[in-house]
């Protein structure tokens, strides 16, 4: 039985809660709340208990923006003494943002919190809502976890490490370059070697500064002008994704020349690769060594959600640009690989 322990259900929004308007599916006040009430499964003991916190407004994923990662965070913050986990309902198609900015956001975590949502609405006939809610609340309530995860479709990720690879699966999520937390059949099997041990306390949430980063794909024949118009101030920071390895066109001096211009004045530019799998090594190639030539941070093998998110929280904090560098190449939360 597991009622002895207790879960903060938060509901920011999502397709999960929604329900059937005119315009296609919405989110509606209240409806969750509802839905709930009907589900029988949440008496059954196995099921911790928990409590409904629901954001006014409701917002859909694609309106979420990092104060809504701090609204986020000092829900958890201001409910952390009296729950013993936490499950955010969020929708798919920026949870990977929200997941990997609430891993740097709450420093001293020492619970689980357990990012999930669907791609079908509760109410809905076939839904993958039931399942993915239920589960959540299990591993909420789990006494070896202590970070941040998202789950959906029997797949436990690193919240930072989770990137959407499907806009209709039910399998929404990948981790391409870590493996899975833990995997849902039968039984609910977490991989202990895999975990992140609880932070040192007491929980706090580091506030996010209105800083202004940027994200850029490279694409063939991209003008340097482009580049330093979105380099140009009051951006502090940029997620450059590039080619392959960490690759930029290596006979573009213009195109360096932006980028060492933007580094130059404090602008810290952090390289990721477009590919799913595999990390930057800017020591394979010219173009590598002219990004790395010109200031360009190595990004390993993060994914662009978590470079960006990292990214904003070090700004965040008014550290020097050396140590915001620094602190891009280490692995903090086990969002990249050494």
């Amino acid at each position: 039985m597991d009622r002895l322990h207790k879960v903060a259900l938060i509901h920011a929004g999502g397709t999960i809660g929604m329900r059937r308007g005119r315009r296609g599916f919405e989110p509606a006040p209240g409806h969750l709340a509802a839905l709930l009430e009907d589900m029988r499964e949440l008496a059954d003991p196995r099921i911790p208990g928990f409590e409904l916190v629901e954001f006014d407004p409701l917002l859909d994923s694609a309106d979420m923006r990092p104060a809504d990662w701090e609204r986020i965070a000092h829900a958890i913050a201001d409910r952390y003494q009296a729950f013993d986990g936490f499950v955010v309902l969020h929708g798919t198609d920026t949870m990977a943002y929200s997941a990997s900015a609430l891993s740097f956001l709450l420093e001293g975590l020492a619970k689980p919190v357990v990012f999930t949502g669907s791609q079908i609405p509760l109410a809905e006939i076939r839904s993958d809502a039931r399942e993915n809610l239920l589960t959540s609340l299990m591993l909420a309530a789990r006494d070896d976890l202590a970070e941040v995860v998202l789950y959906l479709n029997g797949v436990v990720l690193r919240g930072n490490r989770a990137t959407k690879v499907s806009s209709s699966g039910f399998d929404a999520f990948a981790s391409p370059n870590e493996e899975p937390l833990g995997s849902v059949g039968v039984a609910i099997t977490l991989h202990r070697e895999r975990l992140r041990p609880p932070q040192a306390g007491p929980l706090r949430v580091v506030p996010l500064a209105d800083v202004t980063v940027a994200a850029l794909r490279l694409f063939p024949g991209m003008r340097a002008e482009l580049l330093r118009t979105v380099l140009a101030a009051p951006v502090r920071g940029l997620v450059l994704e590039t080619y392959g390895a960490g690759n930029a066109p290596a006979r573009d001096d213009a195109f360096f020349e932006a980028l060492a211009e933007a580094t130059d004045r404090g602008v810290v530019v952090v390289n990721c690769t477009q590919c799913l799998r595999g990390r930057v090594d800017m020591s394979g190639y010219v173009g590598g060594a002219r990004l790395r030539e010109a200031g360009v941070v190595d990004g390993g093998d993060m994914t662009a959600e978590a470079a960006l998110t990292k990214l904003i929280w070090l700004l965040s904090q008014d550290l020097p640009t050396r140590a915001v560098i620094a602190g891009m190449h280490a692995d903090l939360r086990g969002e990249r690989s050494a």
